[in-house]
């Protein structure tokens, strides 16, 4: 597995259950290379705009990612796994696609909020 892929992982549900979803692989975390990845829904009304992204079929690398319909890339979504919790992989989003992501992650990390203060 390597940072852009998309990985399938079990996550528990709110009604207690556990079923395998899919998740962006965004970047290997220390001390243990464990994995930061970001939700996948097809639940588009759930976008936050500017911060969220959707991948559509009309996309260049819909195709590559693997997934089989239009999907929300949850930016709010976040965890931390160990590798052996990954399924699998079932597909890459394009390299551009997965800076800007972990751009828009870090630009949202690191901004002043006055109302924070």
């Amino acid at each position: 597995m390597k940072e852009g892929d998309v990985v399938i992982i079990a996550m528990p549900q709110a009604d207690g259950g556990v079923k395998n979803r899919p998740v962006i692989f965004l970047r290997e975390m220390p001390p243990f290379q464990d994995a930061l990845v970001c939700g996948v829904s097809s639940q588009l009304r759930h976008e936050v705009k500017g911060f969220d992204e959707i991948v559509s079929p009309n996309d260049d690398d819909f195709e590559a990612s693997g997934l089989v319909g239009a999907s929300l890339i949850r930016l709010g979504f976040l965890t931390v796994i160990a590798h052996n919790k990954i399924i699998g992989s079932i597909g890459s989003i394009f390299p551009d696609r997965h800076r800007q992501l972990l751009e828009r992650l870090s630009n949202h990390l690191i901004s002043y909020r006055e109302d924070n203060t």
